[in-house]
């Protein structure tokens, strides 16, 4: 009589190689320290990815193995359209496309050609996605089932000390450019400020910061508003990761539900608008944390430390990365349908 409890227990062991070899390939692990573009696999032979046109019409050097240097090889990125007959993937931008600065060159796509549609703007911000039916093979976002996803930000494992928390000696900061009355950041803000300083900065304020000075001008704050302009599905952007995290300040988040925040930090490393009945009893917590409480938000900081993305020849690269696994015969019929959801 075979012996079924050895069978059994084979068949577990089995189960869980292959659900651990699948996890060590998979480029789909996110979370604190787990996440990078440069996860995926290694391409064989050398692909191309045409750069059909650069985001925001800024074009960035592409001398010697660009690649390379974000940990991916056998990967070339090229933004010469005489190459777009044997290119192993084109790249399309979503904002110039929108503005109509860009036309897709569809007389001459190659049969069999992938093409990829990136946008890192949310879903609000993002218009005329129904004449791109049946297009494009592959996206390139923010949100976690695209494709090739791309963060605006990770937490990295920490090389060496963590840098201390800076001094702090104010309240709360907040960088506006774009203000509209019906944004619900906008009305959080307007609450917010009846029973708590906020020092706005920004251009819809007249007070705007050069790069240089971002950081500087936001580190003696206690918290940041990490608001985000809409609330979408894993609509996190530089507002938390260079805002406030690199900064060193406390990001008060108001975009996507905790958990989605959970995702790819720590719990206690921020605080969420969600979390609180009233705008008043937000305003009540920040104003009577004490020290210790305060200095808990940064517990991550010894083990962690703030990788920014927002270089596009490394969001370019990561396609490479993905590139073996990626669905070959995929079209997605419906993209505004897709991008919306959610």
């Amino acid at each position: 009589m075979p012996n079924h409890r050895l069978f059994f227990q084979r068949a577990m062991a089995g189960t869980a190689l292959l659900l651990a070899l699948w996890l060590l390939t998979s480029s789909r692990v996110w979370g604190p320290g787990t996440w990078s573009l440069r996860r995926g696999f290694q391409p064989h032979s050398e692909l191309t990815i045409l750069i059909w046109h650069w985001p925001f019409g800024k074009p960035l050097p592409l001398d010697g193995d660009v690649c390379a240097h974000y940990g991916v090889a056998n990967c070339r990125l090229s933004a010469n359209h005489s190459l777009l007959g044997r290119a192993s993937a084109v790249v399309f931008h979503h904002h110039e496309l929108q503005k109509g600065a860009v036309r897709l060159p569809l007389a001459h796509r190659p049969a069999g050609q992938p093409w990829v549609w990136t946008n890192l703007e949310s879903p609000s911000n993002t218009h005329g996605l129904s004449r791109y039916r049946n297009i494009f093979n592959w996206v390139m976002t923010y949100r976690r089932d695209s494709d090739i996803f791309v963060p605006y930000g990770e937490l990295v494992p920490r090389d060496g000390a963590a840098p201390p928390v800076p001094a702090k000696s104010r309240m709360a900061a907040w960088v506006i450019s774009n203000y509209h009355r019906a944004q619900k950041r906008v009305l959080v803000y307007n609450q917010l400020s009846k029973h708590l300083r906020v020092d706005v900065f920004g251009r819809a304020n007249r007070k705007p910061l050069c790069p240089d000075c971002l950081l500087p001008a936001l580190a003696p704050y206690r918290f940041y508003l990490a608001f985000e302009n809409s609330q979408h599905r894993d609509y996190i952007t530089e507002k938390l990761w260079r805002n406030a995290l690199s900064a060193g300040v406390v990001p008060v988040a108001l975009g996507p539900p905790r958990s989605t925040y959970e995702a790819f930090l720590p719990a206690d490393a921020f605080v969420h608008v969600d979390d609180f009945g009233s705008v008043r009893e937000l305003a009540a917590f920040l104003k009577s944390m004490n020290a210790s409480h305060y200095q808990s938000f940064f517990a991550w900081r010894e083990r962690l430390a703030v990788r920014l993305h927002g270089d596009w020849r490394e969001r370019f690269c990561a396609i490479c990365a993905h590139y073996p696994r990626l669905p070959q015969k995929q079209v997605y019929g419906d993209l505004e349908a897709w991008f919306k959801s959610g």
